[in-house]
């Protein structure tokens, strides 16, 4: 039986031409040439690869590189460092410079000119990645995964986002003075006067002025002080604090507290929402994995579960992440979510993004430390970032924390705008109990009363503020930091 014969459906390719527009790279080459003011309107942000046309790139070049060696750019000068065998058409090359320049327009339009080739060529640029996805997407090699392939197309999307900003560069000392008055108003009107968001630590935001945008806090401690806890109890009053207005363009914009974005490389999302819940409710973490906890403490725990889910306090459980992929994906909350504060759970786990710098690891430290400081000014947010401590600790007497026991790399110490040490004394005490009923156990209970349910805050370094130490209850049950009650904030005493 002979086979049907198909159909072909008639499927005529039609060329599309890539987004380009010479007429204004000509109009623009021309203002320049006629006056060289004109470049520095568009050199911020307009490179000589954003041309569509190769002789344009080649004119502007060569007339920037004149230019910022403050000659003169001209077709006359111009033309002594261009090709003189090239041709366009039926004109050579020193002719079409001259016939840009005979046919410029004021040097007024140079601006729009210039944004409209910059425009045209992240289109471009935007056309060249899909096709890349696709032609990778088809001819994949065996060791490349589909996640490894969405997380390059995502990087490079982000880099091509971020490139050429039109706010880089210098600004008046007037801007920046508005932006300090505006940033004096708010703390002046908010509750508490903190020109940052609050940590809800009432002694910790009055040294630190709260946590302030584009500074980067390195929260460091040995295991067993309750680094994560200080980071999560934080995370959580700035989330809870978190009220916001919407906009006349639609956007909602943060009145106070903030939107939260928590990395937690070390624990499950379960397990950071438990604990937190815990904090919360005041049933220990304990009780509540294993069920053991009565009807009350039930209720309290599913109050404590409703009012998280309120809030905009987002986790991101993925572990092994490099520092790329961290910054690609605080990127993407600030743009889907918004976000006024990140988290970090914790430096240590990160990676670096090249090969060459995981063959070392301080130089892998310290590229991860620039990319957190350089993503807090980008986003303009507060980064927590925790760390460990080296074992040197346990080996002093004093094992109070110090900026030389941060482990592997300086650029910790270098890169952070603050760095806190968490440190509980009862946690080493604990751990040297005599035995009962000898002097030296009453005098060991005597110790243990005072540093009782104390941890110290130490702010080893702060760029905009005072260096200092800050007593915190601590309930270790529950892993949660508050306020500690002082004497000249206790009520009177009775019939006094």
């Amino acid at each position: 039986m002979a086979l049907a014969a198909r159909t072909i459906p008639d499927r005529t390719e039609t060329y599309r031409a890539a987004p380009q527009n010479v007429d204004a790279e000509q109009a623009l080459l021309g203002a320049i040439l006629v006056n060289n003011d004109a470049f520095y309107r568009v050199s911020d942000f307009l490179l000589p690869e954003h041309f569509f046309e190769p002789v344009h790139r080649s004119i502007y070049q060569v007339a920037g590189e004149l230019i910022r060696a403050n000659k003169v750019a001209s077709p006359v000068t111009i033309k002594t460092f261009l090709p003189a065998d090239l041709a366009i058409g039926d004109i050579n090359l020193a002719q079409y410079v001259a016939r840009l320049a005979a046919e410029a327009t004021t040097i007024l339009n140079a601006e729009d000119y210039g944004r409209s080739i910059y425009d045209l060529a992240i289109r471009r640029a935007l056309i060249g990645v899909g096709e890349e996805m696709v032609n990778v997407a088809y001819d994949a090699p065996v060791d490349k995964s589909p996640r490894d392939q969405i997380e390059d197309t995502e990087k490079r999307l982000y880099e091509l986002a971020e490139f050429g900003k039109s706010d880089t560069g210098f600004h008046a000392f007037e801007t920046a003075l508005l932006t300090a008055i505006d940033m004096a108003s708010a703390a002046y009107q908010r509750d508490g006067h903190l020109s940052g968001l609050a940590t809800g630590l009432d002694d910790l935001d009055r040294l630190m002025g709260g946590l302030q945008p584009s500074d980067v806090i390195i929260l460091a401690g040995r295991p067993g002080m309750g680094k994560t806890s200080l980071a999560t109890n934080i995370a959580f009053n700035v989330a809870k604090a978190w009220k916001g207005e919407t906009q006349a363009d639609g956007t909602t914009k943060t009145v106070d507290g903030g939107i939260v974005g928590f990395f937690s490389l070390e624990m499950s999302s379960e397990q950071l929402a438990t604990r937190i819940i815990a904090e919360q409710s005041g049933v220990p973490s304990s009780d509540i994995r294993r069920g053991r906890i009565t009807e009350e403490q039930f209720s309290h725990v599913v109050a404590a579960a409703r009012e998280m889910n309120r809030m905009p306090l987002y986790v991101d459980q993925t572990g092994g992440l490099a520092i790329g992929q961290l910054a690609a994906r605080a990127r993407r909350l600030k743009r889907q979510r918004g976000l006024d504060l990140l988290v970090v759970d914790y430096i240590q786990l990160l990676q670096g993004s090249s090969k060459r710098n995981s063959e070392s690891r301080v130089q892998e430290v310290t590229e991860i430390t620039t990319q957190l400081k350089s993503l807090a000014k980008e986003l303009n947010v507060p980064v927590v970032a925790l760390s460990q401590l080296s074992r040197q600790v346990e080996n002093r007497d004093d094992k109070r924390p110090q900026l030389s026991d941060l482990r592997e790399s300086g650029s910790i110490e270098q890169d952070a705008d603050v760095v806190l040490f968490v440190y509980r004394e009862e946690y080493y005490l604990k751990n040297k109990e005599p035995k009962p009923g000898t002097v030296e156990y009453e005098q060991w209970q005597d110790e243990m009363s005072q540093v009782h349910g104390i941890a110290e805050v130490l702010i080893g370094k702060q760029r905009h503020g005072p260096t200092g130490t800050v007593r915190l209850l601590f309930e270790d049950q529950l892993t949660r930091f508050s306020n500690l009650a002082r004497e000249d904030h206790l009520p009177a005493p009775f019939g006094s």
